[in-house]
C-alpha cells in the first residue's frame, strides 16, 4: 500500500516504511516526508498498528508483519530509493533481515542504530523511548551494542498511561503537541536527575523528534535521532560538532 509523497519516478529519493497509524504528526515527526531534507517515497505496511510493533522481542518476531516490512522494503528500492528507513524504531529487531532485503541501498531501521558508535567515545549513552518496559536487551543487540556495552545505555521511557503515549500506541487520545511536550521534556529532566553524568540523548521514537529543540534546552544534552545518520543523509543534518562522531 502507498502512500503518495508527491515525488517524480525520476528522482532518488529516500524510502520510509510506514506503520499503518491514524494519529496526528505534527511537524518534525519522522513519519512525514518534510521532516527530511530530501524528497521521500513512503510504503505503509497493512495491519501495522503500533502496538503490533512497540512490543517484546519475542512477539515481534513471532508476528507475520515482518514479511510486511519485507515487502514494503523490496517495493521502495524497487521505485528507486536509495536509502531506506522506518517510522519506528522498535524495527531494529529487524535490522539484519530487512537490510537483506534491501541491499545494495543502505538500511537504518532505527535511531538506536547510533549506539555504537556513540560508545565508543562516550562511557554511556541515554535513550528516550516511548516504552523503556517493552524495550529490552534484544533491541540493543541487534542495533550493534556489544554485550559488556549493553549496561552502559540507559533508558527512560515515557509514562504508559502519559497522554503522548495513548495518542501514539491507539487509545483514541488526539494528540496535543503541547502537552505531549510538557510531558516529553518532564520524562528526560528525570532521566537527568537520576543520570547526570550522561552526555547525549537518542530518540528511539520517531514521534519524539518535534521535542528535540525543548529537550535540548531543557537538558543541554545533545538530541539525536533518524536525521543525524549519515548513512541515510550524508552530512544534510550533521550541523553540531558533537554529533560527527557518528556513522550510523
Amino acid at each position: 500500500m502507498i502512500a503518495a509523497a508527491g515525488v517524480p519516478a525520476s528522482v532518488a529519493a529516500l524510502g520510509l516504511v510506514m506503520l499503518d497509524t491514524g494519529f496526528h504528526r505534527p511537524p518534525g515527526d519522522l513519519g512525514l516526508p518534510s521532516s527530511y531534507p530530501c524528497p521521500v517515497r513512503q510504503w505503509v505496511v497493512p495491519g501495522a498498528a503500533p502496538a503490533s510493533v512497540v512490543c517484546h522481542a519475542e512477539a515481534l518476531r513471532a508476528s507475520p508483519l515482518r514479511t510486511g516490512f519485507e515487502q514494503a522494503v523490496r517495493a521502495l528500492v524497487a521505485q528507486g530509493c536509495t536509502a531506506i528507513t522506518t517510522s519506528c524504531g522498535f524495527l531494529v529487531l529487524l535490522q539484519a533481515e530487512l537490510q537483506a532485503v534491501a541491499y545494495p541501498a543502505p538500511l537504518v531501521s532505527s535511531s538506536l542504530l547510533a549506539l555504537p558508535s556513540l560508545l565508543v567515545t562516550l562511557p554511556q549513552v541515554g535513550v528516550l523511548t516511548i516504552s523503556a518496559e517493552r524495550l529490552g536487551r534484544d533491541h540493543l543487540r541487534a542495533a550493534g551494542v556489544p554485550s559488556d556495552r549493553l549496561g552502559d545505555v540507559w533508558i527512560q521511557g515515557m509514562p504508559e498511561r502519559s497522554h503522548f503515549v495513548q495518542a501514539i500506541l491507539g487509545a483514541g487520545v488526539t494528540l496535543d503537541p503541547l502537552r505531549a511536550e510538557h510531558e516529553v521534556v518532564a520524562a528526560a529532566l528525570a532521566f537527568r536527575a537520576r543520570a547526570p553524568q550522561l552526555r547525549a540523548l537518542v530518540l528511539e521514537c520517531t514521534n519524539l523528534p518535534p521535542y528535540a529543540a525543548a529537550l535540548r534546552h531543557a537538558t543541554g544534552w545533545p538530541v539525536l535521532s533518524l536525521l543525524h545518520s549519515r548513512r541515510l543523509l550524508g552530512d544534510l543534518a550533521l550541523h553540531e560538532p558533537a554529533l560527527k562522531m557518528l556513522d550510523f
